[in-house]
């Protein structure tokens, strides 16, 4: 599909710029603005999977946008719903899995109902040490053997008698992430259940530094921080069934690689008329996702097609007409 590109991106960041500042937050708006009475804000929580969208987006509407302050902090799917979504303390939460019932209700016993946005794909990637040469792919019975906390495998030879005689180092997101209930789920078959001698972090950097620093590390994380750090890292093909297949964006968009899957934004449907920023901002947000320059080639998600985008905004339609 192709889309055009908005405005002028000269003062868009790198990509590596977008997947090394994901453990903190970013501010965006004009200076002059931020202590008038009238500014206008948006706050957006959640997924460090998300992060660099979110980032980019609230980024490239500034630079088109005058009097709106944007703030982006990467706190976790489940930590930015937990802390700041539910409670109502933030317009949009990044989620790398879909919002659970539970926390549907709470939004909905706070008052408002949240309302959610497929903002781009992704190939979840599963990564081992560029030295790890006895391993170019996995089935997903294998990834869950490593990572069970039932199954007691301590070294490579105890999932596969073909690999080392060596203990694992396992590195992955933290319980607060949307990845790792999508890890446990999807990989383990036990919903946030997961052996617990492995690091956990919410810098998915982090995660690439350090199985880089190991021979016999292995670890998971975006499709995207894979391919910000593919020199330091080998990524692993996934067996689902059908063969060994490597993560990609072509993988992940037609659901031939195993561990593809949608990323979101929710926003609180009531903030779109109580906030005179927010659903601006939000339609813009929506018809970036479909821009291949900025969601595939800069940071390395799968963009959304013209059709996904429409449905997005009639929810958005549904939501201020209500």
């Amino acid at each position: 599909m192709d889309v055009s590109t908005r405005g002028d991106r000269t003062n868009l960041g790198t990509r590596r710029r977008f997947l090394t500042t994901a453990g903190a937050a970013a501010t965006f708006g004009l200076a002059g603005c931020l202590g008038g009475g009238d500014e206008r804000e948006v706050r957006i929580t959640g997924s460090s999977t998300v992060f660099p969208l979110s980032e980019a987006v609230a980024e490239e509407y500034q630079q088109e946008t005058d009097g709106v302050n944007i703030s982006v902090s990467s706190d976790g799917s489940t930590g930015g719903f937990e802390q700041f979504f539910i409670p109502g303390d933030s317009d949009i939460n990044g989620s790398s899995r879909p919002i659970l019932e539970e926390e549907v209700e709470r939004c909905r016993e706070n008052g408002f109902e949240p309302i959610e946005i497929q903002c781009a794909g992704d190939a979840l990637t599963a990564i081992v040490n560029n030295e790890a040469d006895w391993v170019d792919c996995m089935t997903i019975e294998e990834l869950g053997q490593i990572w069970d906390p039932d199954a007691e495998n301590e070294l490579w030879s105890d999932v596969n008698s073909d690999w080392p005689d060596e203990p694992f180092e396992l590195y992955g997101p933290a319980t607060t992430s949307g990845t790792f209930d999508y890890w446990t789920e999807d990989v383990i078959g036990k919903f946030r259940q997961i052996r617990d001698d492995f690091e956990g972090t919410e810098r998915d950097d982090i995660i690439a530094s350090s199985v880089a620093g190991s021979q016999y590390a292995h670890g998971y994380l975006p499709f995207s921080y894979y391919t910000n750090n593919q020199d330091q890292v080998k990524a692993l093909d996934v067996d689902g069934g059908n063969g060994c297949t490597s993560p990609s964006l072509e993988g992940a968009s037609t659901g031939e690689y195993p561990l593809s899957r949608p990323i979101f934004w929710y926003v609180n449907g009531n903030r779109l008329t109580e906030n005179p920023a927010l659903e601006p901002f939000v339609r813009f947000a929506i018809e970036m996702t479909g821009d291949q320059s900025i969601v595939a080639d800069d940071i390395g998600y799968v963009p959304m097609s013209d059709e996904e985008i429409q449905t997005n905004l009639s929810k958005i339609d549904d939501a201020v007409n209500e």
